[in-house]
């Protein structure tokens, strides 16, 4: 499969990393391109999953820039998080309560396929979640059926077992996982690390 990934952070070429490993062909599309990154249209155009790593506050700007025409039809896997460090940290949230990212990114792109997930997990983790011993979990979110079960099958290639990758709904409910990254970054500080995740402990 091509897969076009947005954003050249520590995120973005983790995934695409993983993605390689496991024989697909990855573009990694950002702002600025250089040496082996194309622009994010560039990388959009061609690809049939596209993976939207860039930052947060960045990632509306950096899909209109892939471009309507190279996302319509596609399952767009939204791995980002709106975090605003301009007041110093901890950050804050850019968007929360009535609406999320994920929400914002499918109301840009009505044709998309959005499907919110891994945004509650380091890179390192998304990637292998053996790091973190025990039954705990990810999260998925969007509208389109079909698109989250492609997504959970990728997951399952990352070590994400079916049990272990809970549906919350449409993408409406990427508001509580996108809210969730606020309590995560107090967890890190208190931890002194970011190799952890949450498990659901169910009656």
């Amino acid at each position: 499969m091509q897969v076009g990934v947005l954003g050249a952070g520590v995120v973005g070429h983790t995934l695409a990393g993983k993605l390689r490993e496991l024989g697909h062909e990855v573009s990694i599309g950002t702002r600025n391109p250089r040496d082996s990154a194309l622009t994010y249209a560039d990388a959009a155009a061609g690809a049939e999953l596209i993976v939207n790593a860039t930052a947060g506050s960045a990632s509306l700007e950096a899909l209109d820039a892939a471009g309507a025409e190279n996302l319509a039809g596609k399952v767009l896997l939204d791995v980002a998080n709106g975090l605003d460090f301009t007041r110093g940290r901890p950050p804050v949230l850019t968007v929360s309560n009535d609406d999320s990212l994920g929400e914002q990114i499918q109301r840009a792109h009505p044709e998309a396929k959005v499907v919110k997930a891994l945004n509650t997990v380091n890179a390192d983790i998304m990637v292998e979640p053996s790091r973190v011993p025990g039954h705990h979990v990810v999260f998925v979110c969007g509208n389109d059926v079909v698109a989250k079960e492609q997504v959970v099958e990728l997951l399952g290639l990352f070590g994400w077992p079916p049990e272990r990758i809970v549906d919350l709904g449409g993408i409406k409910s990427a508001r509580g996982p996108e809210m969730y990254v606020a309590l995560w970054i107090s967890l890190m500080g208190a931890l002194g690390t970011s190799q952890f995740n949450i498990a659901l402990a169910r009656a």
